[in-house]
């Protein structure tokens, strides 16, 4: 898998955006939980409103296909981001106040993983019959709207509990609080990263190049927001205050993400080294059995000499002295040796377990971090890999590790396929939106869907328009 191209110091120069989008350093709150659901009230697709039917007739595939895979973005969204909302609540109010909207997160979950699966059939070509593929495709769309109604009737109780309107003051608190903590790990972290490289092979680490960096940039980011939201609750206008403070709390919450993969990438490739000899051992007594099989007439030759050179491959990297990735030899391992398994060797399946769950917790992270411009596709794909690691079959490891490399994949191309109007303009610097200024860390902002962007299309979120920046345009940082 190839490096992440959006996570080095200059990666998030990988978008194509309107430049009024800049003047919106506010409306990052549009993409957080309470606003996002009030907007989507009634709508079936983003940025607007519902989307005006061509006529009385069946709308033609190629429509429905495109309001499924946007319905699928929108609800995704908002799932992310009602978690992220979630757990600045709970961090204030605990885990027993906000059971009620976890309660609704996980339902909204249970029908957005429904509709993934109804779309990852459809992409298989399942069903084949036109009329059914039509009903599926509504069906994506319809358990994708029951997503939004399920977070819809839990959003009101969960503003109100927040109180966000009345004042920031105390959730202000447990975020800046969340932002010092966060800034104090940059450090370790990056050390942590620099000894991951200097241990094990590029490819190692490459799912984590330029965490470190990015993370930095949506805390940039947060400090904007959060110094901007004091302003606005200290001088009473309460509404854009709470809008900053959510977009504070995204890019505080995206920067975790960061920081927190490759604290999971070095667990990962210590507890896949520890297991490097012993699935090696279990793989050649499995081919051993293969042998036998195959001496009988029941086993396919082919496949047996290519899993015999595969092993003779990985034993003499491993021996040699040189940094090694450990999660990809085990990897080359399972995908040689698993096909020609019966079960023999157990330490086969853990191997197999231990690369899918890594590379769909890669994969989770860069949609995570990357979702403003993330399609469906990549999304379809990680969350089939998702629900093959948690049924517990061990047949379905490799599959969900294959599916959840290809969601990588595919989300890095959507990355790389926009360009940054941002990149180079110094934060505070003016562009071609009237009174409209570049907000420090927009960049990564946009990438992370905390502020409006046009990269799929959607336009700004209708009912996030941009507070007067002209005002606060000059005010620095905070000294933090």
């Amino acid at each position: 898998m190839s490096a992440a191209p959006a996570e080095d110091g200059t990666s998030t120069a990988d978008l194509v955006l309107p430049l009024v989008a800049v003047g919106a350093a506010g409306a990052a709150a549009g993409y957080g939980y309470v606003r996002r659901v009030r907007r989507t009230r009634g709508r079936t697709t983003p940025g607007g409103t519902a989307a005006p039917s061509r006529s009385r007739s069946a709308p033609r595939p190629a429509d429905l296909d495109e309001r499924a895979r946007a319905a699928l973005v929108e609800a995704d969204d908002r799932v992310r981001a009602a978690r992220e909302e979630l757990g600045f609540a709970e961090a204030r109010f605990g885990p027993e106040a906000v059971a009620p909207f976890a309660s609704a997160l996980r339902e909204a979950e249970g029908e957005l993983t429904a509709a993934f699966l109804m779309r990852q059939r459809y992409d298989e070509g399942v069903p084949g019959e036109e009329a059914a593929r039509r009903h599926a495709l509504a069906g994506v769309v319809g358990r994708c709207e029951e997503a939004g109604r399920r977070l819809d009737a839990a959003a009101g109780d969960l503003g109100r509990l927040r109180g966000l309107e009345e004042g920031v003051g105390e959730a202000l608190e447990v975020a800046e609080t969340r932002f010092r903590e966060l800034t104090g790990r940059t450090g370790a972290v990056d050390a942590v990263l620099a000894g991951l490289r200097a241990r094990y092979a590029a490819t190692a680490t490459a799912s984590v190049t330029g965490h470190v960096e990015q993370a930095k940039d949506r805390l940039l980011f947060a400090t904007d927001c959060l110094n901007q939201a004091r302003q606005a609750n200290d001088t009473g206008r309460r509404e854009e205050a709470a809008r900053r403070l959510r977009a504070a709390e995204g890019a505080t919450a995206q920067a975790a993400v960061f920081l927190d993969g490759v604290r999971r990438l070095a667990a990962e490739l210590r507890e896949a080294a520890s297991m490097v000899p012993a699935v090696l051992t279990g793989a050649e007594a499995e081919l051993a059995a293969a042998r036998a099989r195959a001496a009988s007439g029941d086993g396919p030759p082919d496949r047996l000499s290519h899993a015999d050179s595969v092993l003779a491959s990985v034993r003499r990297e491993v021996t040699a002295g040189q940094p090694y990735d450990p999660v990809g030899v085990l990897r080359r391992i399972v995908r040689a040796t698993a096909p020609l398994a019966s079960g023999r060797s157990g330490v086969l399946p853990a191997a197999a377990l231990l690369t899918a769950r890594a590379a769909t917790a890669a994969a989770d992270a860069f949609v995570t971090t990357h979702r403003g411009a993330v399609d469906a596709a990549a999304r379809t794909r990680l969350a089939e890999a998702r629900r093959l690691l948690s049924s517990g079959a061990p047949g379905d490891r490799p599959r969900a590790d294959v599916l959840a490399l290809e969601a990588r994949e595919l989300a890095e191309q959507d990355v790389r396929v926009r360009g940054n109007p941002y990149a180079g303009a110094a934060p505070g610097a003016t562009t071609a939106a009237p009174g409209a200024r570049v907000p420090a860390g927009a960049a990564g902002a946009v990438l992370g869907g905390l502020l409006p962007s046009g990269g799929r299309g959607d336009g700004p979120p209708a009912d996030s328009g941009p507070p007067d920046v002209r005002t606060d345009s000059a005010t620095p940082p905070p000294d933090r």
